[in-house]
């Protein structure tokens, strides 16, 4: 190896194209996703009215329906063997929901197209993943992964910056702000649709045999072991709306909101790619241990919060956890699942993970209006520390999950 090229530098050298190809879609995407939604919440709260409890369910609903559908789209990947069409029919779906946002008068057009915005989320999410998984060799998953998360992150960062110059420029007109994310959204179908190429098909080209419930039985102790982890995970933490909620309520001005997700998602971004390169050569239970430690962290410091600085330093806390654990799951469910079966693996990953968000966000909704803001974040901490005790308690795992590794 050259004096001058690190070890990181070499491992990015090492993956595919393509991996590049889909973050690139994916920065695009969020980049449109986030500038709306890092002012949905207040858009929703001041402009529309909607309570807490009702933004917990908008939410939770929105999220766990991504999971379902990723379900049927990961087992309908493996069974075309084909992961591209779905991809292109996701982000597209997504697409066509922006436009819709500023033009909505009521929480029942918000619910729509934040469900229908969703639904193409779930339908592109399992067979992206899987596709990951096809193109990349193992010893380097987890570096494409994280690779694939942070330039999502990046779109993640832009999106509420560009939201923030934006309201600032406008005076802090949402409805006209939110127009602004119609664009890139179309941008990431076509660079996808493009570009996006599939490894050969396999030489008879037939399609793989229905997916039966004794196939999904039948994938194996370690994979269950990381759906039960990742939904005790999810169970710790909630929809990122709700800190965006806490800076509002905090006093940060309608017009600096979208600085919470930047803050997020620039810790996120930042280690997302060296957490996943980490996770190709650490102890799997170490990374896990400090995802948790991350995530209480955050908790305890929005829980306490007076200030929009305090908040904003909780955010960085919650990036940073994100970035830990997020695509080391993902390595996680590729590392399990049987090859003919990634795309129903990551479906059915992200249907229970989904489930859990789902009662995640309700609770801290119903938490928040009926004892307040720092009660929804306690009970997060509450449930990651229980994920820890999990963790610390069972040392032995079955290979090839191996978290004692």
């Amino acid at each position: 190896m050259p004096m001058n090229e690190t070890p990181g530098a070499r491992t990015l050298s090492k993956l595919p194209a393509g991996v590049w190809v889909l973050g690139f879609g994916s920065l695009f995407m969020d980049v449109s996703s986030e500038l709306i939604h890092s002012l949905l919440p207040v858009f929703m709260a001041s402009v529309l009215g909607a309570s807490m409890a009702t933004i917990g369910v908008i939410e939770g609903v929105a999220e766990s329906a991504t999971a379902i559908t990723k379900v049927f789209s990961g087992a309908l990947s493996d069974f075309l063997a084909r992961r591209k069409f779905l991809l292109v029919i996701g982000y597209g779906l997504a697409a066509l929901t922006k436009p819709i946002f500023p033009l909505a008068n009521s929480i029942g057009w918000v619910f729509a197209a934040r469900f229908t915005d969703r639904i193409g989320k779930g339908i592109r999410g399992a067979p992206r993943d899987a596709l990951v998984a096809d193109i990349t060799p193992s010893a380097v998953r987890g570096a494409a992964y994280g690779l694939r998360q942070a330039l999502d992150s990046v779109g993640a960062v832009l999106g509420p910056l560009l939201a923030l110059v934006l309201m600032v420029e406008f005076a802090d007109r949402i409805r006209t702000v939110m127009w602004a994310g119609v664009v890139p959204a179309f941008i990431s179908v076509a660079l996808l649709a493009l570009l996006v190429r599939e490894p050969e098909k396999s030489a008879d080209g037939a399609p793989k045999a229905p997916l039966r419930l004794r196939e999904v039985k039948g994938l194996g102790l370690a994979y269950w072991l990381v759906v039960g982890l990742g939904a005790v995970f999810t169970l710790a933490r909630f929809s990122e709306a709700f800190l965006v909620l806490r800076a509002s309520d905090t006093g940060l001005g309608l017009g600096l909101v979208p600085l919470v997700l930047i803050v997020m998602n620039v810790c996120y971004a930042g280690l997302a790619y060296p957490a996943g390169a980490a996770a190709d050569r650490l102890s799997r239970r170490t990374i896990l241990l400090a995802g948790l430690g991350l995530l209480v962290a955050a908790d305890l410091v929005l829980a306490a919060a007076r200030t929009p600085l305090a908040v904003l330093g909780g955010a960085a806390l919650w990036g940073m956890h994100m970035a830990a654990t997020q695509g080391f799951f993902a390595k996680l469910v590729a590392d399990t699942a049987p090859p003919r079966l990634l795309g129903t693996g990551f479906g059915i990953f992200n249907l229970v993970s989904g489930l859990a968000l789902l009662l995640a966000s309700v609770i801290a909704g119903t938490l928040w209006t009926v004892y307040g803001p720092a009660a929804t974040f306690l009970a997060g901490a509450g449930f990651a520390v229980v994920a820890a005790i999990g963790l610390l308690a069972h040392r032995a795992m079955p290979p090839p999950f191996g978290l004692a590794k």
